[in-house]
């Protein structure tokens, strides 16, 4: 006899941005990229948990000759960068909980702030076999 099947729902959303001819100074300043973890969440109808974090990170390999990562925590997700300013490229990932982002919008922002020219930009549904109730008890 087969179980019965588990009503389920989609848990939410991923924007991945990566931003080429990007504006070294833009992708360099820290302030300005700190700036704009504390705003983006409420501008998107979120909430951060925690104060976001920005660092400057140091030549790792060929690839990586060093820039700044950072991300805040909210509680739908995260959002977090890591930018290449002697390439011009940021990699940029939104996740949230919630099943709409303006992707329009929120491009059009993170373009402005990193001074991208140009973007790949991939949305990923996520937890498309999300259980609609709870499974067991918690506690």
């Amino acid at each position: 006899m087969n179980a019965p099947a588990i009503a389920t729902e989609q848990f939410g959303v991923h924007l991945m941005l990566d931003g080429y001819d990007a504006s070294p100074a833009l992708l360099a300043d820290a302030a300005a990229l700190r700036r704009l973890l504390e705003g983006l969440p409420g501008e998107m109808g979120m909430h951060s948990i925690h104060v976001p974090v920005v660092v400057e990170v140091g030549p790792q390999n060929r690839k990586d000759l060093g820039g700044l990562s950072g991300s805040v925590m909210i509680a739908e997700s995260h959002l977090s960068f890591h930018t290449f300013p002697a390439r011009g490229f940021v990699s940029i990932d939104i996740y949230t909980c919630q099943n709409d982002l303006d992707v329009a919008a929120v491009g059009a922002t993170l373009r402005a702030a990193f001074g991208i020219g140009d973007a790949d930009i991939h949305v990923q549904r996520r937890g498309l076999r999300y259980p609609a109730r709870d499974l067991a008890p918690v506690g």
